[in-house]
C-alpha cells in the first residue's frame, strides 16, 4: 500500500474526480507493463498508481482514506477490498489497449490475481476505537455526573451523553459500546473509552475511599476537648466532638462519609487529622502563663 495516495499520482487533496482521472490515464500509459515489457520498475509503479486511483476513484473509499488516513485506511481495506469491483477493461480501452486480454495478457493477473477475485461482496469491518481524557471533581465522584460530550470523528461531529458512576478513580476507563469510529460495509462501529482523571481538592486529600481532612486546633482545645465544625463532600456541615487530651495528628474517624466503592455497596470514611497549632507570637499575659505551666512541668 502506498504511504500517500494523492502523492503517488502527484496531486493534492484538492484534487477533483476529474483531475485525478485525468492524471491517472496519462500516468497509466506511460507505465503500463505492455509499454514496457519486463520492466519491473514501471510494472512497479503502474501497480502503486493503479492502486491509488482505484481507491481516490471510488467515493466511499476516498471519503474514508481522506477522513482517517492512510496508516487506519490499511487497517480497514485490504488489497483485495482496495481493487474489488474496480473496472479494468473500460480503463485500458479507453487508453487504447482495447480491452483486458489484448496481447494476450491481463496486466493485472500478475499483480493481483486477476479482477476474479475482487468480485465478491466487501467485507464487513468493524470501526476503530477513540479514546477521550476526562477531569472529573472528587464532589462528582462522590455523587456521579451526568456528562455530555460533542465528540469530533472525522468530518463528522456525534453527540455523546453519558453518565459517571459513583466512586470512580484515577487511571479507570469507561467504555462506551459503539460510540467509536464508524464501521466499513456494514461493519459494527468501534468503542469509545474514556480515560478518567479525578483532579485534586482544595480541602479534602483522597486515599482510595477514604478522604481526609485537616484541621487545626489550639493547645487548650487540645487539652480540654473542643466541638469543631467539619465539612462534608454532600455539602452539609458535621460538628463532631475532640475528646481531651488529643494528641498532634490523632484521626478522628467520621464513619460512611468518604467516597462510595465503585460498583458495590458501602461507603468509605472521612478522617479529620488534628494538628495543634503553636502560636508565633505571645501576649506579655500568656507567656507568664506558659512559663508557670512550664515549671509545672507541661
Amino acid at each position: 500500500m502506498a504511504d500517500d495516495y494523492y502523492k503517488a499520482l502527484g496531486l493534492t487533496k484538492a484534487a477533483s474526480k476529474e483531475e485525478i482521472k485525468k492524471t491517472y490515464r496519462k500516468l497509466a500509459l506511460k507505465y503500463h507493463p505492455d509499454k514496457n515489457p519486463d520492466d519491473k520498475a514501471s510494472e512497479e509503479h503502474f501497480k502503486t498508481i493503479s492502486e491509488a486511483y482505484a481507491v481516490l476513484s471510488d467515493p466511499e473509499k476516498k471519503k474514508q482514506y481522506d477522513t482517517y488516513g492512510s496508516q487506519a485506511f490499511s487497517q480497514k481495506f485490504s488489497q483485495e477490498d482496495i481493487f474489488r469491483n474496480f473496472d479494468f477493461s473500460s480503463i485500458f480501452s479507453d487508453l487504447g489497449f482495447g480491452g483486458r486480454r489484448q496481447q494476450g495478457r491481463d496486466p493485472f493477473a500478475d499483480f493481483f490475481g486477476g479482477q476474479q477475485q475482487y468480485s465478491r461482496q466487501p467485507r464487513p469491518q468493524r470501526g476503530n476505537d477513540l479514546e477521550y481524557n476526562l477531569s472529573i471533581t472528587l464532589e462528582e465522584v462522590f455523587s456521579g455526573a451526568d456528562k455530555r460530550l460533542t465528540f469530533r470523528k472525522g468530518q463528522e461531529t456525534d453527540d455523546i451523553q453519558f453518565k459517571v458512576p459513583k466512586g470512580i478513580s484515577s487511571c479507570q476507563k469507561l467504555r462506551l459500546t459503539s460510540k467509536g469510529n464508524p464501521g466499513v460495509h456494514g461493519g459494527p462501529n468501534g468503542d469509545l473509552y474514556i480515560n478518567v482523571t479525578v483532579l485534586p481538592h482544595s480541602l479534602f486529600i483522597l486515599e482510595e475511599n477514604d478522604i481526609i481532612f485537616n484541621k487545626s486546633i489550639s493547645f487548650t482545645e487540645a487539652v480540654f476537648g473542643t466541638s469543631i465544625d467539619i465539612p462534608t463532600l454532600s455539602g452539609a456541615t458535621k460538628r463532631i466532638k475532640v475528646p481531651a487530651h488529643t494528641q498532634n495528628n490523632t484521626r478522628i474517624r467520621m464513619r460512611g462519609f468518604g467516597l462510595p466503592v465503585f460498583k458495590k455497596a458501602g461507603k468509605g470514611d472521612q478522617f479529620v487529622r488534628i494538628t495543634i497549632e503553636i502560636p508565633r507570637q505571645l501576649t506579655d499575659a500568656q507567656r507568664k502563663l506558659i512559663e508557670k505551666l512550664s515549671k509545672e512541668g507541661l
